[in-house]
């Protein structure tokens, strides 16, 4: 559904792509920004309810990359547009590429969480505990997604609260992968361990220094990442940037994992971290898997 020209900054659409992107805040619907033909492109294939599609004018160059699902009469999407000063406006990018979306993403519930998709030998989950970049958070999502991981969740750790998944930077970070992942956001990390450890869950502690956090009963060791069975539910959790997880979370985690590294290396960043972890699950994952289909499904 197509509109005229919005050529005033009061237009209530406006009004929402401006707090959405600019703000990284969530409409009353709870709609969030998307901005970029990439992005707006996953969201659209996402299947997440899109609120409106917006262009500038110079933007409407990205319209027929995005035809076949906005022009489809049945998806009814309002399709706005307005001037190239005014979506500058309310754009959160330097450069703005014209066009942008409102999508409400999927709210997923913790029994999604613990779902085993088809192709998955069981649930990889990820946790963020006071992971407070926002773009760590996108990044880190985007990475576990990419090397198998089945739902994530976010919480804070207790000295500091993680950025929304949902926010524009961390969607950028994310490459649209937030829209796609089951994410439970906000939870309390005390409920969300309970949970985990009563569903059968096993959660890892990634810590940066051997001697971190020990003295917990059960989890003195620190295991190397491909010392763990990747292949049995895992939920990996994430740390602040800087101060890690809080030494308390250590200890009531099942395990602690590391990557060993060169001496004078004191630690990776939270992201680069993931990606080396989620490397070594997918690599025994694909493993299990097509050892499972050369048996026709059968394991020892």
């Amino acid at each position: 559904m197509s509109a005229g020209t919005i050529t005033s900054r009061d237009n209530r659409w406006l009004k929402e792509f401006r707090l959405a992107l600019r703000g990284g805040l969530a409409t009353e619907t709870g709609a969030v920004g998307v901005e970029g033909v990439r992005l707006v492109e996953e969201a659209l294939r996402s299947g997440c309810v899109i609120d409106a599609v917006l262009f500038s004018e110079s933007g409407e160059r990205h319209r027929e990359r995005l035809a076949p699902v906005i022009d489809r009469p049945e998806i009814g999407i309002p399709i706005l547009k307005t001037t190239d000063r005014l979506f500058e406006g309310v754009a959160d990018t330097e450069h703005p590429q014209g066009v942008a979306a409102l999508v409400r993403p999927r709210t997923a519930t913790f029994d999604e969480l613990l779902r085993t998709p088809e192709g998955a030998c069981s649930p990889l989950l990820v946790v963020l505990a006071g992971v407070q970049d926002p773009g760590n958070v996108g990044t880190i999502i985007r990475t576990a997604s990419a090397f198998g991981a089945t739902g994530a969740a976010t919480a804070a750790s207790g000295q500091s609260g993680t950025a929304s998944p949902y926010s524009p930077k961390a969607l950028r970070a994310s490459a649209g992968a937030a829209l796609h992942l089951p994410i439970v956001a906000g939870m309390s990390l005390p409920i969300l361990l309970t949970q985990l450890r009563v569903a059968g869950v096993r959660t890892l502690a990634s810590v940066a220094h051997a001697s971190a956090g020990s003295g917990g009963e059960g989890n003195e060791a620190v295991f190397a990442p491909w010392d763990v069975d990747w292949c049995k539910p895992v939920a990996m959790l994430v740390g602040n940037e800087g101060a890690g997880l809080p030494l308390e979370v250590e200890r009531s985690a099942d395990a602690r994992i590391r990557i060993p590294m060169a001496s004078g290396i004191e630690s990776l960043n939270a992201a680069a971290a993931a990606a080396v972890l989620f490397y070594e699950a997918a690599r025994q994952r694909k493993i299990v898997l097509n050892t499972a289909r050369e048996t026709g499904g059968k394991r020892a």
